[in-house]
């Protein structure tokens, strides 16, 4: 729980939802201006990779309760819980469902972005591939965040590595799939 002045916690679904707003604005902006270089489809790619990243970092690092208080940092987990199937409940706290679908469904949209925002060059064979170890980088990040940041009241766990690294090649494989619909090598044609 982030507390400034005593007084001012940040934490729950309102504030996911204003942060994810927030996010969703600044990718939009860059997501025009990419598409007005490189096209349509590449400005869609960006905007929707940088807005996932930003929605996962949000979701994951974000306190899931607001007004929770003070978390002493001795009361907190001092390791990574290496339990498959995770320490936590079955469901989350804002959807039903198992924790393990959503932590895999949370990116599969970065997977999807990725693949369109980087096949339209040659490089693509290799800078996916790339993108994929950053997603697990990016996931192995949270998870220690979760673990030495003891205020945000969240738990270290090894299974949410690897649901999310599923999730991104999951993704990857559909943006893949996509790729002769959408075709981002063509030339951007100019009128």
């Amino acid at each position: 729980m982030a507390r400034f002045d005593g007084m001012f916690s940040i934490g729950g679904t309102r504030w996911m939802l204003l942060f994810a707003a927030v996010a969703g604005l600044v990718s939009l902006v860059v997501g025009l201006a990419v598409g007005r270089r490189l096209g349509g489809l590449a400005g869609l790619a960006w905007f929707g990779l940088l807005w996932s990243l930003a929605v996962i970092g949000i979701v994951t690092l974000v306190p899931a309760q607001d007004g929770l208080g003070y978390i002493p940092a001795n009361d907190h987990a001092t390791s990574c819980s290496w339990d498959l199937g995770g320490p936590a409940p079955g469901g989350f706290w804002i959807f039903g469902g198992g924790q393990q679908l959503l932590n895999t469904l949370l990116f599969v949209p970065a997977g999807v972005f990725l693949a369109l925002a980087f096949a339209r060059w040659r490089a693509g064979r290799v800078l996916v591939p790339l993108g994929l170890l950053a997603l697990a980088a990016y996931s192995l990040g949270i998870e220690e965040i979760q673990l030495h940041v003891a205020r945000l009241d969240r738990a270290c766990d090894v299974t949410d590595i690897l649901d999310n690294v599923s999730g991104a090649l999951l993704g990857v494989a559909v943006g893949v799939a996509l790729l002769p619909l959408a075709r981002p090598w063509r030339a951007r044609r100019r009128g």
